[in-house]
């Protein structure tokens, strides 16, 4: 038996040993992540030079953006490294770092989500209200809380993991660094850890997806309520967006060993809020328009 300060690094095995296999999953990736990166970068800037855009929503969606560019720039970078590599190692301070900042964007993404969920039940069911509910200082609170909470807590649960002793066995069938990935390795009694992240687990995704759910059962009833056809079309499409996005989170999330959440859905977040939303395309039209002026 060794003890962590002989283990220097992790093995990490997510994908198939085939050389040619990998070399295919690293141009796809790559794509995948260029994508991440370019959608992504063009949310925050359409969001941030139309004025049209200046709303709670979008504001929340700008933080979403920023929020996906930093969860898959945690993980993908270093999975594209090991597809190249022979060794496919990972320095165990590093892994633990990338666990940490994986629990804390996860985290935070999941509280984000059950406020936009919130955002969106108030600007149904109190139109004429929504501007004075959703104040800018409620706003930025709701954020800076959702960011605090989630890193508050990966703070406490990677200190409690940085004191395990790791066997010699130190190979992670998965793709990146989770918590839950190096508690089997250990050789330390891992019990409180696993009730820690367990509680951590229950908090962050299971409590936000009860507080979706009821905001988004609130909505329901509320379109409803709504008499015409037509109004009732206009708020369910004001929450298509949202919902699509809470779908593959939560989806991917289940299962996150055969969907990686990191790769794949922060480049499908921007396709979809760009692509169901008519507010958003005028917003890439209207800057498209600029800048062509600009040139020309």
């Amino acid at each position: 038996m060794e003890n962590r300060s002989m283990i220097s690094e992790f093995i990490l095995l997510g994908f198939s040993a085939d050389p040619q296999t990998q070399i295919l999953l690293f141009v796809l990736f790559l794509v995948i992540y260029l994508l991440t990166l370019m959608g992504n970068l063009v949310m925050l800037l359409v969001i941030r030079i139309d004025p049209h855009l200046h709303t709670p929503m979008y504001f929340f969606l700008r933080q979403l953006s920023f929020l996906d560019l930093c969860h898959s720039s945690v993980t993908v970078p270093k999975m594209l490294e090991n597809l190249l590599s022979e060794s496919k190692t990972i320095f165990v301070e590093s892994c633990l770092a990338q666990a940490f900042f994986v629990f804390a964007t996860g985290g935070t993404e999941a509280c984000l989500l059950a406020v936009m969920a919130y955002d969106r039940y108030v600007a149904i069911s109190s139109p004429l209200l929504y501007g004075q509910v959703m104040s800018n200082q409620l706003c930025v609170g709701l954020v800076w809380g959702s960011w605090g909470l989630a890193f508050v807590d990966a703070l406490i649960n990677i200190l409690l993991a940085v004191n395990l002793d790791y066997c010699e066995d130190h190979t992670i069938p998965h793709f990146s660094c989770e918590l839950s990935s190096l508690f089997p390795l250990s050789c330390s009694d891992t019990a409180t850890n696993f009730t820690l992240l367990l509680c951590s687990s229950v908090l962050h995704f299971f409590g936000t997806f009860i507080m979706i759910v009821s905001s988004y059962a609130r909505i329901v009833s509320t379109i409803l309520s709504i008499s015409s056809t037509s109004g009732r079309s206009k708020a369910f499409s004001t929450c298509s967006s949202h919902l699509t996005t809470v779908i593959l989170f939560y989806g991917s999330g289940f299962l996150s060993y055969l969907l990686p959440y990191s790769v794949v859905t922060p480049m499908l977040n921007p396709l979809i809020y760009s692509l169901q939303n008519k507010e958003v395309k005028a917003a890439m039209r209207r800057m498209l328009r600029r800048y062509v002026n600009i040139f020309t």
